[in-house]
């Protein structure tokens, strides 16, 4: 399905955005022939229902001659009957179609939002993006199939009709047609109200979003800050905003159907009194009147689901809009073409400068490190000096503005991201662990089927088997959301038996234990060891004990190297490291 592979170039926002869209419908064109042949048999119900009023006005009632219209029942029931059947068809088509689009568009954006780089994500909130992947989506839906729908069987409808009324009298179905560019003026003024009050309704969609996940995410400080009435008054804004938008959309949609109906009636009014006064010269009969006032009647249903079928495509139009922008994202660059097999874990910063959009001062200026193969550098510093984005940098999260890093001597540009985070570890201090087991969080991200042995091995080398025994169904026992049925040291034990598992050449370990108790502070940091041992680790602390075992500790401060060496030679030096240990641990001045 190649119509569903990627985000292709995006046309002008507004018909570009809806071919665009349709785009997603072309694997499926052979059920949408059916559903299109379908909804013309629909459609040929009515007129055929609207013609067959003149013989049955002019035999039955003009003529008196029951026998000759005894079968007209049998055939309003068959008309009924197809109608009921394929119009069945037709839509049962075009909302399975609809279904097959919804799925391949929420895969689609949800690979590219995983492949997007870190500064988008800096720069949109995650509720907003959930907005568009659950709400927007569905907005997409009723314009590929409702309004799809609408369109062509309500055309169908008008175009059989209108023929029937030029077959009967060409001068009565002028006068009706007199009035269609008042009606497309209308239809098109009110368009642009619809898209604009779309947008403004979805942008709100997010906005809820993120208040409800604040306050979920944050429910235990809001409890203890006694701030349910903040967050309530909070939400009571953003819920506000939504409903006004809404409103204001329901205003325009309720106004739209009347006042189209309004000079619809009017062209019939005007094509009844021609009628009355051709009917009174001789110049139509009976039956050909009512067959042509019922086919004016047929219309206005039909007229009016097209006039509402424009809210559902203005909604639509807005909402691929906002899904095709987020597709249309840069994932992360990705122009390494070399892969190495195998690491040794040598790291080498040269000369590497970064800034954030929208900072003044570098966050890292010119820093120059190395890191021999199986050793230990610890980063440290005051908050803000660079020490995470150091990290970050060798995971290739951001791209150095300057300088390079390389890693065996390969500049770790040249190598595929998938490559070099292949031989890469993470453990963090804000623990990430997904609603699954522990197992599965252990063997997190691994193609290949588990190593049992392995998890196991892990597992008890990060001191998680110690807690894991104690639940009823142990390893298999399923987390919660981020973990939030176990405590900080044990989300953290699994984080380390995870990189274990992984047996990555590097290491990086950022502030893994500055939340924790000193109980769990003891056990993390034995498994640190284990996890440490004949491994390349770039360490991020705030607590200096952690790393007084380091091989080399590197003091940054405004996003430059200030003081390197080992734990007594810094303090010897009596510098910035001296100062800051002398902090931590209450030491008089030397």
């Amino acid at each position: 399905m190649s119509a569903v592979a990627g985000a292709e170039p995006a046309p002008a926002p507004e018909t570009g955005a809806y071919r665009r869209l349709l785009r997603y419908a072309l694997p499926y064109r052979g059920m949408f022939v059916v559903a299109v042949l379908s909804m013309a048999v629909t459609s040929g119900t009515e007129t055929g229902f609207a013609w067959l009023m003149k013989p049955l006005i002019n035999v039955g009632f003009v003529k008196h001659d029951p026998h000759a219209i005894r079968f007209f029942p049998l055939i309003i029931v068959a008309i009924f009957v197809a109608r009921g059947f394929f119009g069945f068809l037709a839509n049962y088509i075009m909302n399975w179609i609809g279904r097959r689009i919804i799925f391949h568009l929420r895969n689609s954006m949800f690979s590219r939002l995983v492949h997007l780089p870190s500064r988008f994500y800096d720069n949109n909130s995650s509720s907003l993006l959930i907005s568009k992947l659950i709400y927007d989506v569905e907005q997409v839906m009723s314009a590929t199939t409702r309004a799809v729908s609408s369109v062509i069987k309500d055309s169908l409808t008008l175009v059989g009709l209108l023929g029937l009324m030029l077959w009967y009298s060409w001068r009565l179905t002028l006068i009706m047609l007199l009035v269609a560019p008042v009606i497309s003026y209308t239809v098109t003024r009110i368009s642009r109200r619809f898209r604009h009050s779309s947008q403004l309704i979805q942008q709100s969609m997010g906005e809820i979003t993120h208040a409800v996940q604040e306050a979920i995410g944050g429910q235990r400080v809001v409890k203890t800050f006694c701030a349910q009435d903040t967050e309530i008054a909070a939400f009571g804004r953003v819920n506000g905003r939504n409903q006004h938008y809404v409103m204001k959309k329901a205003a325009v949609s309720a106004l739209n159907v009347p006042v189209v109906e309004l000079l619809a009636a009017i062209g019939i009014a005007v094509v009844i009194q021609v009628a009355i006064e051709e009917i009174a010269a001789r110049q139509i009969d009976a039956g050909t009147f009512v067959s042509y006032i019922t086919a004016t009647m047929l219309m206005m249903p039909a007229l009016k689901r097209l006039t509402q079928v424009n809210e559902v495509v203005q909604t639509g139009v807005a909402a691929a809009g906002s899904v095709f922008a987020m597709m249309d994202e840069e994932p992360e660059p990705d122009p390494g073409t070399r892969e190495l097999e195998s690491v040794r874990g040598q790291v080498e910063y040269r000369d590497v400068s970064f800034s954030y959009p929208g900072t003044a001062a570098p966050v890292l200026d010119r820093v120059s490190l190395h890191i021999e193969a199986g050793t230990t550098l610890a980063l440290v510093g005051a908050s803000g000096s660079g020490k995470t984005t150091t990290a970050n940098l060798l995971a290739r999260f951001y791209v150095p503005d300057s300088g390079e890093i390389l890693l065996d001597g390969v500049p770790i540009a040249e190598l595929r991201l998938a490559n070099l985070r292949h031989h890469i570890a993470l453990v963090s201090q804000d623990t990430v662990l997904f609603d699954d087991s522990i197992r599965n969080n252990i063997a997190y991200g691994r193609t290949a089927p588990p190593d049992e042995a392995a998890i196991e091995g892990a597992a008890q080398a990060a001191h998680v088997l110690e807690f894991a025994r104690r639940m009823p169904e142990g390893l298999d026992t399923v987390v919660g959301e981020r973990g939030v049925r176990l405590s900080g040291g044990q989300r953290q034990r699994i984080a380390i038996a995870r990189a274990l598992y992984k047996n990555a050449p590097v290491l990086i370990l950022d502030e893994a234990t500055s939340a924790l108790d000193t109980e769990s502070e003891r056990l993390v940091h034995d498994a640190m060891q284990q996890l440490m041992r004949n491994r390349t680790t770039l360490v991020i602390a705030h607590r200096l004990s952690t790393i007084e075992n380091a091989d080399r500790i590197v003091v940054l401060q405004g996003g430059r190297v200030m003081e390197a060496g080992g734990h007594r030679e810094l303090l010897e030096h009596n510098g910035i490291y001296a100062r800051l240990h002398r902090i931590q641990f209450n030491e008089p001045r030397g």
